[in-house]
């Protein structure tokens, strides 16, 4: 078991953790979940064994081996697959004693060995790790100095999957990766036997890869069961008693405020109204739920134009001689919510850039309404910022025409209001640089938002933020991201950029995860609607007739879980309601217990539930 207790870290004289504890189950998959700030690196840090706690221990056993990503990207002539086969150590080793030693018994340990750890399998699963990041056969030999530092830091992530460390530190994994890397990710990750903690803010990747959640607030720390979406109805569950205790305690103390008013000058009530004055000195007020700023995203709304925004016809695109997509036929109107799919490198930026009049076509034509006001954004745009000017002086220089009321009302909008909007951007964190850059570029109400990876510095809470501002906004929207959930959460048209053009994908986003996954290339879909063979028709009946027996099944299981879950919840009514009727299980809990433990129950009767209409509709679907 991994544990830590009490870790205190103090960091520039700010206090980043205090009596951080929890244990971890061997095995366990703990996501870590905090906004920004909160010490999730730090802590992480701490159990690595590189940043050393101001107090407090970790405990973990001490022949466990820890893997944790290198903080500088791997460089030099040596190629992705060598690099990624170096980072086991022991294999590396052996190779390189065996090339040496002379002694027979040494030479045939050395054999049996690299024989016990699967050496020789090793290149084939280096091979198919780097494969699932993204290098195909030809990348993986070429020298890491060829790549950008982003690719470089797959590598990294990639030498540390090979090395399979019984303990896994993952800081952010998917930040450099696209979203059919990041699909792979999340698949590798559910299958590895070990102990893995990961901070991300991908909310997808913590509901499929995580059994535990790591919640950190004001420097504690509270675990929880269940994957991301579990959690969020368990603190929503907390939020609401500690309110509704805010609330009791308001109540309590007007009470005693109010008896203390009008009886402590009387002398037959002075020592009653003395002992409320000490119990008012000991009670200690519950913080009040306060909205935060960071939340706030709101794109003002684009005047009215006659659709089509954006038309394509056969249009090519490319820098200089080279063109990187050709046979572009693309027709976007207002409202129109589009997401590019296609691994890094196919040309999705390249796109966005020839939308947003930064690139003109090679050949073709692309018409744009002649009102059409675009907002682009892009991770350049936050890197940018002037780290030594306001927020006030970059709107100001932006908007030079406009009233300062004007502008103070855009920056509100994003969440810089009063001293926020005075603070340098230098001293702002990268998700409150993100939202400046988003409040720059809809200053002017864009009938077009481009939004190219917009998620990168934002925790899992601000990322909702911006879907629902997205989804409140009323003008089309282009969308690059990995973030699986924010795509499905927003659009409605899915364009696929790959083999030099991109073409609408006729598919849901579950059908591309799943020809990333199953590792078809980008022709799969086609290729699967062309003819089968009599053989294969056959084989495709069986195979329906076996999944229409396993969707019967699942059915009928759901509908078991429903009926033992609405009667678990039926006794806890009972024994909150009837105590003298209560069962067994149930008798002598305090209302508090009771209250939790059907909160669990409806939880899991809903879960039952939402399997019973999924299972129900596919076995209708595929009847």
């Amino acid at each position: 078991m991994l544990a830590f207790q009490n870790i205190t870290v103090r960091l520039g004289g700010a206090t980043i953790l205090e009596g951080a504890s929890a244990s971890i189950p061997p095995g366990a998959r703990v996501g870590f979940i905090g906004r920004n700030g909160a010490g999730k690196s730090t802590l992480m840090r701490v159990i690595a064994g590189m940043l050393e706690a101001d107090d407090g221990a970790v405990d973990m056993p001490s022949d466990a081996r820890m893997g944790y990503i290198a903080q500088e990207a791997p460089a030099g002539s040596t190629s992705p697959l060598d690099t990624v086969l170096a980072a086991d150590a022991e294999r590396t080793a052996l190779l390189a004693e065996a090339e040496s030693a002379d002694d027979p018994m040494r030479i045939a340990e050395i054999h049996e060995r690299l024989n016990v750890i699967d050496a020789h399998s090793a290149p084939a699963r280096a091979a198919r790790i780097l494969d699932g990041l993204g290098f195909d056969h030809d990348a993986q030999g070429q020298p890491m100095d060829s790549f950008s530092g982003g690719w470089r830091m797959r590598v990294a992530l990639a030498a540390l999957l090979f090395s399979r460390p019984d303990i896994l530190l993952l800081d952010e994994p998917s930040n450099h990766l696209d979203l059919e890397a990041t699909l792979w990710l999340e698949n590798f990750l559910r299958s590895y036997q070990a102990t893995i903690l990961v901070i991300s803010h991908e909310r997808d990747l913590l509901n499929k890869v995580a059994d535990h959640i790591l919640h950190l607030q004001g420097g504690k720390t509270t675990l929880y069961t269940g994957g991301y979406d579990s959690f969020e109805k368990q603190r929503a569950e907390r939020q609401a008693q500690a309110e509704s205790a805010r609330t009791r305690q308001i109540a309590q103390r007007d009470k005693l405020q109010a008896f203390v008013d009008r009886w402590r000058t009387k002398a037959h009530s002075a020592k009653q109204a003395q002992s409320r004055i000490k119990a008012l000195a000991r009670m200690q007020p519950i913080a009040e739920m306060v909205d935060d700023p960071t939340l706030s995203f709101d794109f003002p709304g684009p005047n009215e134009l006659r659709p089509p925004l954006v038309t394509m016809d056969d249009a090519a695109a490319g820098y200089g001689d080279k063109i990187i997509l050709s046979g572009l036929n693309i027709r976007l109107d207002p409202e129109d919510r589009i997401a590019l799919l296609g691994q890094n490198g196919n040309g999705k930026t390249t796109l966005a850039r020839l939308m947003a009049g930064q690139l003109e076509t090679k050949t073709g034509v692309i018409n744009k309404s002649g009102k059409l006001n675009i907002g682009y954004f892009t991770q350049y745009q936050v890197e940018e910022l002037d780290r030594d000017e306001t927020p006030v002086a970059h709107m100001t220089r932006l908007m030079p025409d406009a009233k300062p009321g004007a502008v103070r009302g855009q920056l509100g909008r994003f969440g810089f209001s009063g001293d926020k909007a005075l603070v340098e951007v230098g001293k702002l964190s990268g998700g409150e640089r993100a939202r400046l850059a988003l409040a720059l570029i809809t200053r002017d109400a864009p009938h077009l938002l481009i939004l190219d990876e917009p998620t990168n510095h934002l925790d899992v809470d601000a990322r909702e933020a911006l879907v629902q501002a997205l989804n409140a906004y009323a003008g089309a929207v282009i969308l690059v991201s990995h973030d699986r959930h924010m795509l499905e959460l927003t659009a409605d048209r899915l364009f696929l950029v790959a083999e030099g053009t991109a073409r609408e994908f006729a598919g849901t986003l579950d059908d591309y995860t799943e020809l990333v996954l199953r590792g078809d290339d980008d022709n799969a879909d086609r290729k699967e609607n062309s003819g089968q063979s009599r053989k294969e028709a056959r084989r495709a009946a069986a195979e329906k007739r076996k999944q229409s027996q396993k969707l019967t099944n699942a059915v009928k299981s759901a509908e078991k879980e429903m009926e033992r879950f609405a009667q678990e919840i039926r006794a806890i009514d009972e024994a909150m309601f009837a105590p003298d009727k209560a069962a067994a299980q149930y008798a002598g809990k305090p209302m508090s217990d009771l209250m939790i433990l059907r909160a669990k129950a409806a939880d899991a009767l809903e879960k039952a539930e939402n399997k019973w209409v999924k299972a129900s509709e596919a076995l209708e679907s595929a009847a």
